[in-house]
């Protein structure tokens, strides 16, 4: 059984407690942005125009989140002061002041990234809920201090898909089942699932997700949207829910590139909380949004590591995408070196199919080392969850986490590992890892080949950039087949491929390339408009139109 504490939200309740007036009085436009398409730049466009205001936007995505939530789960709850936080944006706007290009735009944030107001921040466990920090995360704070509006928190794989071995991407305790849009029942990948299925159907502009191995790119890439996995160190993760701070990232799902570049303006920067940010080549980011270049292929030197694709009998499709969009890079100016392969390709398949590999040693004991670092700073722990062996304990005597049915292996597993992350044992995995994702893998090929960027199909693609820290853009690449045989998983059930399903392609950079991979992308997804070429199977009806 899957429990959810999402709970509808009635519009007029939210304005009659607010005491927000819904519209403004001029004659409204004949034409609205769509949004299920709409950019920041056309929201900025007609909020400057005054053909809406930000409370109507802001209760038009509560309505489509209350319109499909209860079938596909994408949001775990609605930010209770948005609608006042609108209003508030909306009377700076008409007195002059504009903080930056978010400004009165609403963005979901994923529920392990925290946030110091009504909202909740669990990781998808009710072991959290209720449970308070001192200030928002500096990610939420800079979204915040743009004018952005934290509309809400989606729903996620709990605790990031690190806990379970038989469990199913997209499920919370906290939150239920996220499916996907685009086929009834679909998994919507993770961590970040909802993350993903709400902004890949206009619940919000877009929103932010985590990776530590995968989970921003496989979600954006399963439910046809840009992500960004920045560079570890660009985003500071100070307040997120940890597994790995040795791989943990935090960047946006998006629509487009350009949504995507917007964000990552915003939220990127040095902070002292979170000593990683201080190895930022600069002091302060680029603005990212100069990197959108129709022409930014030209001379660009691209790697295709052949070693790295490794399909099965359901791959044709992508392979086949994936040939067409290297002759879409090769006509717009593009070099294209082929087998520019991963040195250390077998010794990574080896770790990786390991009882317990170097990866799982540095996933389990920076997980296990570094929860407690979160909790500790919790100003109100409801449940007194102070360890993973506390957690581990709540966990199996809540039967609403649903144990055994969704096991604990992984937590176990860490907690066979009696080491930190300071231990000797700890640092020759970790040296490992940063080989087997470097120099024997992203930055081997960029070096030995004289290459800018690699290309991979986003299911091939994520490996080797968590294990070393580096960046990566997905981008939509195409479609499976109207004819497509369904495969569900193996554990409950979810359609995994079927028709119409998504699928990315990604760019691949070293430490600190995200302004050349998003030049790259927006290159590639301005020749091609993948995006436009399938539909959501479930679309919510609301738009502006119908509250204004």
């Amino acid at each position: 059984m899957l429990f959810s504490t999402f709970a509808p939200v009635s519009l007029s309740v939210f304005i009659v407690l607010q005491g927000v007036s819904s519209s403004p009085t001029w004659s409204q436009p004949k034409k609205l942005p769509d949004l299920l398409y709409a950019g920041v730049e056309e929201l900025i466009a007609g909020l400057e125009k005054g053909a809406f205001t930000s409370v109507d936007l802001t209760k038009a995505y509560i309505l489509r989140i209350e319109e499909v939530n209860s079938v596909l789960h994408a949001v775990t709850e609605i930010n209770p002061d948005a609608l006042s936080i609108a209003a508030s944006l909306d009377a700076e706007r008409a007195n002059g002041t504009i903080r930056s290009a978010l400004h009165g735009i609403p963005i979901l944030l994923k529920n392990n990234i925290a946030t110091r107001d009504q909202m909740n921040n669990t990781a998808g466990s009710l072991s959290l809920l209720g449970a308070t920090v001192s200030r928002d995360s500096p990610v939420a704070a800079k979204l915040r201090a743009s004018g952005a509006i934290l509309l809400g928190k989606a729903n996620l794989s709990q605790w990031a898909n690190f806990r379970s071995s038989n469990t199913s991407n997209g499920w919370s305790a906290h939150g239920g089942q996220v499916t996907g849009a685009y086929y009834p029942d679909m998994d919507p990948s993770g961590s970040s699932s909802g993350s993903a299925v709400g902004s890949s159907i206009g619940l919000a502009l877009a929103s932010l997700g985590t990776e530590t191995w995968g989970s921003i790119l496989s979600p954006s890439s399963q439910n046809n949207l840009v992500g960004i996995k920045p560079t570890v160190g660009l985003t500071s993760r100070s307040l997120v829910i940890p597994i790995s701070e040795h791989q943990d990232t935090v960047g946006p799902m998006a629509r487009t590139v350009s949504d995507a570049a917007y964000i990552l303006s915003i939220i990127a920067g040095k902070d002292e909380a979170d000593n990683y940010t201080l190895a930022q080549p600069w002091d302060i980011p680029p603005d990212y949004t100069r990197a959108l270049k129709f022409s930014s292929f030209k001379g660009t030197r691209i790697g295709i590591p052949r070693n790295a694709l490794t399909p099965d009998q359901t791959s044709q499709p992508v392979l086949d995408a994936f040939e067409e969009a290297i002759q879409v890079m090769k006509n717009a100016g593009a070099i294209i070196i082929e087998n520019a392969n991963y040195s250390a390709f077998d010794e990574w398949l080896a770790d990786a199919q390991a009882p317990i590999g170097n990866e799982s040693i540095v996933l389990d004991v920076d997980f296990s080392s570094g929860l407690p670092k979160y909790l500790a700073e919790l100003t109100y722990n409801p449940n007194k969850i102070y360890s993973l062996t506390d957690e581990l304990n709540y966990t199996q005597s809540s039967p609403l986490e649903e144990y055994p049915e969704r096991n604990t292996a992984v937590w176990e597993e860490s907690l066979s590992l009696d080491f930190a992350n300071t231990d000797y044992r700890f640092w020759q995995a970790f040296q490992y890892t940063s080989y087997l994702g470097g120099e024997g893998g992203v930055t081997g090929a960029l070096d030995t080949y004289g290459l800018d960027a690699l290309i991979l199909p986003t299911d091939f693609s994520t490996a080797q950039p968590a294990y070393a820290g580096l960046p990566v853009v997905t981008v939509p690449l195409g479609f499976y087949p109207s004819n497509t045989t369904v495969v569900r998983s193996r554990n409950w059930n979810l359609v995994q491929i079927g028709p119409h399903v998504p699928f990315g392609l990604s760019f691949l950079g070293p430490k600190w390339s995200e302004e050349l991979l998003i030049g790259l992308a927006y290159a590639y997804e301005q020749r091609t408009h993948t995006r436009m070429k399938a539909q959501p199977y479930i679309i919510p009806n609301i738009q502006l139109g119908d509250v204004m």
